[in-house]
């Protein structure tokens, strides 16, 4: 149910206990991982760096490492719909994130929430599902089409995945562009589609924010000559986050983006898998050098380190 006591509409914005505006909160629905590569350690992170307050609702668990995924493991719908009430209803959210939920009935409580809170924005990411099982990918993809498409507000997928799930039959000479992608998720009741990681000449991809109509936004990146894990998630929590903290989407779509790459590119090998993205990149310090380099660095920072612009009302480093 919603919020028994909601603000006014004219409301002044909450204040935390030292008089300072507090963070937006950002409900993130999806599984854990022991890994850190994506999931839930993704969402956290990425919420926490763009100044935002995590209400991580648990789904379920990866079997997983930072290779590939083995298994995942549910919890049932009665859980996940208490766990997400009962924050709900002590807590305003701004923004919705919905991952990798599990089965069809997580879908369904997850929209029959979602419903009670109609203005609320919500980002729904679709993964690589080629792990699981193949009647349990169509039986997914079916609910999530039916149920929670209707409610959400961008789509954001990679674009072989969201080709595969929402132009199977495709008898184009080329491959759906972003607009054409858009198109069949607008069937389906989505406003807005990110399309990631489409193929361009060169070693480039572009990662296109589209409508039936239109083009919104696109920003293309050099292909990193590796395999990451982890990076949708952490992409999807971002846009999510700035959303809440009041940006508009082709804004949130750029400053996510740039996030995502300067992620990447501090990206590490926690184990002997795949390269996991260093969420935290900003907050990591230059250790090199001696004592002098570093009072010249404190006084004033090297240039070509990576910048994350944060939101006006988020944390301060």
């Amino acid at each position: 149910m919603a919020n028994p006591n909601p603000p006014p509409p004219d409301a002044p914005p909450i204040e935390a206990e030292d008089g300072e505006t507090a963070p937006a909160c950002v409900m993130t629905f999806n599984a854990s991982d022991p890994s850190g590569a994506g999931g839930l350690t993704a969402d956290i992170t990425a919420i926490t760096s763009a100044g935002a307050h995590a209400l991580a609702v648990v789904t379920g668990a990866y079997v997983r490492d930072t290779a590939e995924i083995f298994d995942h493991i549910s919890f049932d719908e009665e859980a996940v719909t208490e766990q997400a009430r009962t924050a709900l209803e002590d807590m305003p959210v701004s923004a919705i994130k919905v991952g990798f939920v599990g089965n069809p009935e997580n879908i369904s409580a997850i929209a029959e929430i979602a419903s009670d809170y109609a203005d609320v924005p919500l980002i729904a990411y679709m993964p690589n599902l080629s792990w699981w099982d193949e009647e349990a990918i169509d039986n997914y993809l079916d609910a999530f089409r039916e149920l929670l498409l209707p409610q959400t507000t961008v789509l954001v997928g990679n674009h072989s995945s969201l080709w595969r799930w929402l132009l199977p039959d495709w008898a184009g000479d080329k491959s759906p562009s972003a607009r054409d992608i858009a198109k069949a998720a607008a069937e389906s009741g989505v406003p807005y589609t990110l399309v990631t990681g489409i193929p361009l000449p060169e070693q480039f991809i572009d990662n296109v924010l589209a409508t039936p109509q239109a083009v919104l936004y696109s920003e293309k990146f050099e292909r990193f000559e590796a395999v990451f894990a982890g990076a949708g998630d952490t992409l999807t929590a971002a846009i999510t986050a700035l959303l809440a903290n009041g940006h508009n989407l082709q804004a949130a779509t750029s400053e996510a983006l740039t996030y995502l790459d300067h992620s990447l590119d501090a990206g590490f090998h926690p184990g002997m898998g795949n390269i996991v993205p260093d969420r935290l990149f900003w907050a990591q310090t230059d250790t090199d050098g001696d004592d002098e380099d570093d009072e010249a660095a404190s006084a004033d920072p090297d240039p070509s380190l990576p910048s994350f612009d944060l939101p006006p009302n988020g944390t301060k480093h």
